[in-house]
């Protein structure tokens, strides 16, 4: 069960993440691949500045801002 939440976690930071940087989302697995990845980097970043947060809530912040931190960095080498 815990694979399926983080799954869904994953596309909705994803698609929040998608909606703040651009205006929309990019589709199922994109979405998904940049809340998974967005996740990892979101957790290390807060981590190194020595912040955690619990919870479902906190994990979707932490998974969104890690997202936008990604497409931010993505966005420097598109142009």
């Amino acid at each position: 069960m815990n694979i399926i939440i983080s799954i869904l976690m994953g596309v909705l930071a994803g698609f929040l993440a998608g909606k703040i940087m651009k205006g929309g989302g990019f589709g199922f697995w994109v979405n998904l691949l940049v809340g998974i990845l967005g996740g990892i980097l979101g957790g290390c970043l807060l981590g190194w500045l020595g912040i955690q947060w619990g919870g479902w809530f906190g994990s979707l912040v932490t998974a969104v801002i890690g997202a936008v931190v990604l497409l931010w960095i993505v966005s420097l080498f598109k142009k």
